[in-house]
């Protein structure tokens, strides 16, 4: 199949294809006469695990490393990696909700004090020291 079909069977953009090729996630089989890359079924498997890992949070590194032990050491049990991975993503998150709470609380506490001017009743350019006011 060519990297368009690939695309559409997928849902994988042709660009996106064509990085996890560069990376070595997936494989040319050959080429048409017209020089279009073409990709046997194994493919479609090996975008469906890029896929599936990146919908859980692994970066491009982290599925790439995963794929090349999987690859040049058949004997050795990918989970546990996956495993060690998985839970740096979970960390990584942690620490991103957090970040997203503080910002929640910032966002509460901006309009909290300035209520009238976002109501409309107050111009917040004259009550806003930010915007050259003097604050209420």
């Amino acid at each position: 199949m060519t990297i368009g079909e690939l695309s559409r069977r997928t849902g994988v953009p042709v660009k996106q294809l064509r990085r996890y090729e560069d990376l070595g996630f997936i494989y040319t089989v050959g080429r048409t006469p017209g020089n279009y890359r073409l990709f046997d079924e194994s493919a479609l498997w090996c975008v469906g695990v890029v896929t599936g890992w990146r919908s859980l949070g692994l970066t491009l590194d982290e599925i790439g490393e995963l794929i090349d032990v999987y690859l040049t050491r058949p004997e050795k049990n990918i989970g546990p990696l996956l495993a060690e991975r998985l839970e740096g993503v979970r960390e990584r998150t942690g620490v991103r909700l957090t970040e997203l709470q503080r910002l929640l609380e910032r966002l509460d506490a901006f309009e909290a004090e300035y209520r009238a001017e976002l109501d409309g009743d107050a111009d917040i350019r004259r009550t806003d020291p930010r915007f050259g006011g003097n604050s209420a």
